[in-house]
C-alpha cells in the first residue's frame, strides 16, 4: 500500500476532520438547484445530475479498484478534508462536482445541431471542458491534494484520465439534457442512481469493500 493511500484511507468517514464551511457550501449547491427548479429548467436539473452521478460511479470503481489491488486507487485525496466519503472522494470535491454539472449544462447553446468549426458544439464543449479539467487534476497533483500512483494514470499519460475521467461525464451530461422527453431524463437519471445507491449499499454497507 502507497503511504498516500494509507494517509486516505486513515481518513476515511472519519467525522472528527468536520468544518463548519461545509453547511454553507451545501446551501449554495442547494440554492443553485432551487434556483433552475423554480424556472421550470428540468433539462438543466437533470442534466446536472447525471453528471454529479457519474461522478459518483467513477469514485465507486476506484474504490473497488484500492480494495482489490491494497495498493493504491486510481486517485487518492489523503490531504485535509472535512469529511472523506471514499478513498477519492471528499465532500468538498462532491458539492463540487454538483455544481459543475450545472456549469456544464448551462454552457451549452439552444441550438444542438450547431456546428463550430465543423464540429458539433456539444462534443467541443465536452472535450474542452474536459482537457481542462485535466489540467486542473494536474495542478491539484502536483500540489498535493490529489495523488496518482499507478504507472498509466498520471500527467505523463493523461488520456485515460481525460477518457474515463472526465468526457463521459459531459457525454452523459449533454445526452440527458437534450433528450426531447422528461419521461426519458428522469428515467436515465433514476437508473443511474439506483446503480449508485444499490453499490454504495453492496459495495460499502454490506461488504465494507469501499
Amino acid at each position: 500500500m502507497t503511504p498516500s493511500s494509507a494517509q486516505a484511507l486513515a481518513l476515511l468517514r472519519d467525522g472528527s476532520h468536520f468544518q463548519w464551511y461545509v453547511i454553507p457550501l451545501l446551501l449554495i449547491v442547494l440554492y443553485l438547484y432551487a434556483d433552475q427548479i423554480a424556472q421550470r429548467r428540468w433539462s438543466v436539473v437533470l442534466g446536472a445530475l447525471a453528471f454529479w452521478l457519474m461522478d459518483w460511479i467513477n469514485e465507486i470503481w476506484n474504490g473497488l479498484l484500492f480494495h482489490f489491488t491494497q495498493f493504491a486507487p486510481a486517485w487518492g485525496t489523503p490531504g485535509s478534508s472535512a469529511y472523506v466519503i471514499l478513498i477519492g472522494l471528499n465532500i468538498e470535491i462532491s458539492l463540487m462536482f454538483a455544481v459543475m454539472g450545472l456549469y456544464a449544462v448551462r454552457l451549452l447553446p439552444p441550438d444542438r445541431g450547431l456546428r463550430v468549426l465543423g464540429i458539433n458544439n456539444r462534443w467541443l464543449i465536452a472535450v474542452v471542458n474536459s482537457v481542462a479539467c485535466v489540467l486542473v487534476e494536474v495542478w491539484l497533483n502536483r500540489a498535493g491534494a490529489l495523488t496518482w500512483d499507478w504507472r498509466y494514470w498520471n500527467a505523463g499519460f493523461p488520456w485515460l484520465i481525460f477518457l474515463i475521467g472526465y468526457l463521459p461525464f459531459y457525454v452523459v451530461a449533454y445526452r440527458v439534457h437534450d433528450m426531447a422527453s422528461t419521461r426519458r431524463q428522469l428515467i436515465v437519471v433514476g437508473s443511474l442512481a439506483g446503480v449508485v445507491v444499490s453499490a454504495l449499499a453492496v459495495f460499502g454497507g454490506a461488504l465494507g469493500w469501499i
